[in-house]
């Protein structure tokens, strides 16, 4: 028969064994086990069971740029160390080293990235990073993404990353074409749709929406430096009409990717981002000598960052992840 302090020391071993493996239950929780196939409803990303899903994230830097860290280590390490919930690849298209001049190399990053999503069990966008028009490139590499991982709940399309100069019309007419070669391989998955000027346009969009479509999501993307309440006003207006958004790029500094990052107003869209349940990804995960690279030059290709491997925007990132998630247990709600 156990003594009275055995029995405690029992009981203490017992529940403090059973609270470190929930806490490494929820560490290790895969987003896509927990969420599956996603949709939109009533404006509102939604998971299988109808429920409102907040993914937050990252996004990696063009793919021709810094191709190191599109292995499915990194993503892992993302998921896993960070608590991302949804990953972004963005593929160049245009630059040196970008798909139009080497689409084989190109493909194979991105795959190396979706693959990785797929394992980590976390959600993965394909970004198109372009801000011109190339309608023909664009519907041969979305056929054939969609034709390989559409049954894969994981993927979320961006057909457009920042349309610039480009009319809503002209967009809309892109969009619709590409749309619809996803949709002959992939009835489901979300797709997300460009506005003019950098993503940015959305009161153009709401008064005039593509229509016809199922699982249609706008882009939103801000640099709080630079983009402030305006901006939010015009993404009120869009929510007001029942438009889907989802900001797929997003960071603290100005928009060019340098200056210093403005706390404060970064912290407004976060709060405004949370009380919406709005999607938000952070660019980016590179080591160029910017403000929004959020690695050193030292940082490994694989990830196993620690802190000083982060310059301030990785590290703010890691830690509004590591906050949101974690309060979340990880599932994005």
């Amino acid at each position: 028969m156990k003594q009275p302090n055995e029995r405690r020391l029992f009981r203490f071993l017992f529940f403090f064994i059973l609270f470190i493996g929930a806490g490494v239950f929820f560490a290790n929780a895969q987003p896509v086990s927990e969420h599956g196939q996603l949709s939109v409803k009533g404006g509102q990303l939604v998971d299988a069971k109808g429920k409102p899903l907040v993914l937050r994230g990252v996004s990696f830097g063009w793919h021709n740029y810094w191709p190191r860290f599109y292995n499915e280590a990194a993503v892992n390490w993302l998921a896993t160390d960070w608590y991302a919930t949804v990953v972004r690849a963005a593929m160049g298209v245009e630059p040196d080293g970008g798909y139009s001049k080497k689409p084989t190399e190109a493909k194979e990053k991105i795959r190396a990235v979706i693959d990785g999503a797929i394992k980590s069990g976390v959600y993965v966008i394909v970004d198109w990073h372009s801000h011109n028009i190339n309608t023909a490139e664009a519907v041969a590499f979305f056929k054939e993404i969609s034709a390989a991982y559409s049954r894969y709940p994981n993927i979320i399309y961006e057909i457009f990353n920042e349309p610039d100069h480009e009319t809503w019309a002209e967009v809309k007419k892109y969009s619709a074409e590409v749309i619809a070669a996803i949709r002959a391989n992939d009835k489901d998955n979300i797709i997300l749709v460009g506005s003019p000027h950098w993503d940015q346009d959305l009161k153009i969009v709401a008064d005039d929406p593509l229509t016809g479509y199922n699982n249609i999501m706008y882009s939103l993307h801000y640099y709080a430096a630079t983009h402030k309440q305006g901006l939010r006003d015009q993404a009120d207006y869009a929510i007001g009409k029942g438009i889907p958004i989802f900001i797929s790029e997003c960071a603290g500094m100005e928009a060019t990717g340098n200056g210093p990052i403005n706390d404060e107003e970064w912290q407004r869209w976060i709060d405004w981002s949370e009380a919406n349940k709005i999607s938000w990804v952070v660019w980016s995960v590179s080591e160029k000598e910017e403000t929004c690279s959020m690695l050193t030059a030292l940082a490994g290709a694989e990830g196993k960052w620690d802190d000083r491997d982060l310059k301030e925007s990785g590290l703010k990132t890691k830690e509004y992840l590591r906050y949101f998630n974690r309060v979340n247990n990880r599932s994005g709600r």
